[in-house]
């Protein structure tokens, strides 16, 4: 059986002082992921190049408490990708094109991409 990811939640009213100031709310794409969707999240970006491998949980020590559904969402794009489709995007071999082509797409990727990777495109 294959994880899958979910990629939908509802964003809860702020309690307290910040709901009777109509502070404002995130739209349910913006919300923060819950845990058990993280969890299941981390689950599917298990890859099988050690440099991929590496890359992801560099990216979830960094951005796990903050990750919104919309990136999880953007992850789950990318983790579709093969193995080899998705380090050539990690290293800026190559960058997003057609479909996975998108502003959530390329703001995951950025986050993913490790600081000093070559900043060019190989043409082919």
């Amino acid at each position: 059986m294959t994880p899958t990811l979910v990629t939908s939640c509802t964003a809860l009213p702020p309690e307290g002082a910040a709901a009777a100031s109509g502070a404002a709310q995130r739209r349910p794409d913006d919300a923060l992921v819950d845990e058990r969707a993280l969890s299941k999240l981390k689950w599917r970006c298990r890859r099988g190049l050690l440099e991929n491998d590496l890359l992801v949980e560099r990216f979830f020590a960094r951005h796990e408490a903050a990750l919104t559904v919309r990136q999880s969402a953007a992850l789950g794009v990318l983790m579709d990708l093969a193995d080899n489709d998705l380090l050539d995007l990690l290293l800026r071999r190559r960058e997003p094109e057609g479909e996975i082509n998108t502003s959530d797409v390329r703001q995951v990727l950025a986050m993913l991409r490790p600081e000093g990777a070559p900043g060019f495109v190989l043409k082919n």
